[in-house]
């Protein structure tokens, strides 16, 4: 692999950091969707309002959609690694919203959080 400009090449344990990293960032948001799937129906009993449970996924997806592109574009100015650490911030200040969740709005609030942290 070619450096740029006064750049030295990555070594391979370099590599390794920076792989694991974005796999683990990946591995959250994977988890994140396997676990809310099935937990929504015991989730609503719990908070009511279970008419409302769809919004918890869909402003998920709404705000993950809507960022994707501008985290892509955050990345080219500010540079990678900065703009996957805010992300992986603003997505755990999300989780922890949905874990205190004491309503069924305040949770499709957190879940919008979630989604503002996804960086695909």
């Amino acid at each position: 692999m070619e450096s740029t400009a006064g750049e030295k090449p990555l070594n391979e344990s370099e590599r390794r950091g920076i792989i694991v990293g974005v796999l683990t960032a990946m591995l959250l948001a994977a988890l994140d969707q396997t676990i809310v799937a099935p937990a929504l129906p015991t989730i609503g009993e719990k908070l009511g309002n279970t008419e409302y449970l769809s919004w918890v996924v869909t402003a998920y997806l709404l705000t993950a959609t809507a960022t994707t592109p501008l985290y892509g574009k955050l990345a080219d100015l500010r540079g990678r690694r900065t703009v996957i650490l805010f992300s992986l911030g603003i997505f755990i200040l999300g989780s922890i919203g949905c874990a205190l969740a004491p309503s069924s709005f305040a949770l499709i609030g957190a879940r919008a959080i979630q989604g503002l942290g996804v960086e695909d």
